[in-house]
């Protein structure tokens, strides 16, 4: 039996709910500056551009006149926030990017769960053919700040990619990437913390 519409506003309704709050204890868990959950919720650019991304990619997604509004929806938030967002790209939950100033996600980037981006991040094609040409991140992938993934590379779960690195090729599952071309190392230890090895920050 099919519900009712209002019960389905009210079900659509909790379902973002729950995910913004998800957000907001994603962040609060990565940004040791951040405070309370209302202040996190008020103040931080990145959980703004998320949460306009979700809206914006849901009416992508419907396609038709809904890609214009949703492209200047995109377009509004990236002067308010810093972040570019292209209403396309596929975004997991519970991601955050920190600072947020200058990241742009390329259309056909894919990020999976758990994912974090520092400022000034560009996930970037190297083509512009009409095809899958930009990255896919896994779950919980960590991104120094001014790093570049350009095109369709896989960037493997759990991996980090240090500041200013430009990654080109794969990078495997728990691999760390760094330097101008990015050379990867997977370490045979336990994965370590993605917020304090010293090599995302050379």
């Amino acid at each position: 039996m099919a519900k009712n519409p209002l019960t389905r506003v009210r079900d659509a309704g909790k379902a973002v709910a729950r995910t913004m709050a998800e957000d907001v204890d994603a962040a609060l868990a990565r940004d040791p500056a951040g405070g309370s959950r209302l202040e996190m919720a008020l103040a931080s650019p990145g959980l703004h551009a998320v949460w306009s991304h979700r809206v914006t990619h849901a009416m992508w997604q419907r396609g038709g006149r809904w890609k214009l509004p949703a492209r200047l929806g995109s377009q509004v938030t990236r002067a308010v926030t810093g972040v570019e967002i292209h209403p396309g790209a596929t975004i997991g939950r519970r991601f955050f990017i920190d600072h947020g100033m200058g990241v742009v996600i390329g259309e056909t980037s894919e990020v999976g769960d758990d994912c974090m981006l520092y400022n000034g991040v560009n996930l970037g094609g190297r083509t512009l053919a009409k095809v899958k040409r930009h990255p896919t991140l896994g779950d919980g992938v960590t991104v120094g700040a001014g790093a570049r993934i350009l095109g369709p590379v896989v960037v493997g779960n759990g991996a980090q990619v240090g500041a200013n690195a430009v990654v080109v090729k794969d990078v495997p599952a728990t691999g760390v990437a760094v330097g101008v071309p990015a050379k990867v190392r997977v370490p045979q230890a336990p994965a370590v913390d993605p917020f304090t090895d010293p090599a995302l920050y050379i």
